[in-house]
């Protein structure tokens, strides 16, 4: 069977990808740091979609995350068709000694380890002279903002290091696209229940079904880079004409204090 692998895969947008994936007729390869998780998506996709499921708990933001990731692909003989470079974490704090840690995991889980798990894979893809790639970057690429300083600029290195490979690869018949969503409704917002709704009912925030059936049919046709949905042409826009000072206060308001 044509094997899906999907990083991030046992929850959130990732499960989604999965969902998506197996119904297509692909067997899955999910990978996560989120044992019970996995083993929670691995029944349930089973339950619904019928399709082999095989997962790995690993942390993907070792320096050696993705070569494990390969090795455990060739383990079980997997011949992955379609990657998706799914995996990340967020936070919105000011940038400090006390929260180094936290910004050295997400460069790992966001540069490091996708450019790897691209030219690791990418490179047997290209041998096979067929393949596709999926990248999840965000509308914050667009957006160096306070409080997302690590995230916005490793997105935004997303962004441009999966546009590039696109170029190097499509010669050889593999396709490798960019998603940059806006808010979607996942567990990486820490937001009420009641604002959720109402956002959700105004279209600021989209469930993660919307955007992955739009992110895979980009993927099918060949699209280098998507950014769905109307926020995504208002929020940087906006952004982009507000003079630094007030950025600099709102930053100390919402997020400092």
């Amino acid at each position: 069977m044509k094997t899906a692998l999907i990083t991030g895969g046992s929850s959130g947008i990732g499960l989604e990808y999965s969902r998506e994936f197996a119904s297509r007729g692909y067997q899955l390869a999910l990978v996560s740091n989120r044992e019970e998780e996995l083993a929670g998506a691995k029944q349930s996709l089973n339950k619904e979609c019928g399709v082999p499921v095989h997962t790995l708990c690993a942390d993907l933001a070792a320096s050696d995350g993705a070569e494990k990731v390969m090795a455990w692909c060739d383990s079980l003989g997997l011949e992955v068709e379609v990657l998706v470079n799914n995996a990340g974490m967020f936070f919105m704090e000011y940038l400090s000694p006390a929260n180094l840690g936290k910004a050295d995991t997400m460069m790992g889980l966001h540069v490091c380890t996708p450019t790897k798990m691209c030219i690791l894979f990418g490179a047997r893809m290209k041998e096979r002279g067929r393949g596709y790639i999926l990248n999840m970057s965000s509308m914050t690429a667009r957006i160096p903002a306070p409080g997302i300083g690590v995230y916005s600029a490793s997105k935004a290195y997303l962004k441009s290091f999966s546009k590039s490979f696109s170029y190097e690869m499509r010669p050889f018949g593999v396709k490798v696209t960019t998603v940059c969503p806006a808010a979607i409704d996942t567990g990486l917002y820490p937001i009420s229940p009641a604002l959720r709704r109402t956002l959700r009912s105004i279209g600021i925030i989209r469930s993660p079904r919307w955007l992955v059936r739009r992110a895979v049919r980009a993927l099918f046709r060949g699209r280098r880079t998507i950014s769905p949905g109307i926020t995504n042409a208002i929020v940087p826009a906006l952004v982009a004409i507000l003079p630094s000072r007030m950025i600099d206060r709102l930053g100390l308001k919402w997020i400092m204090l």
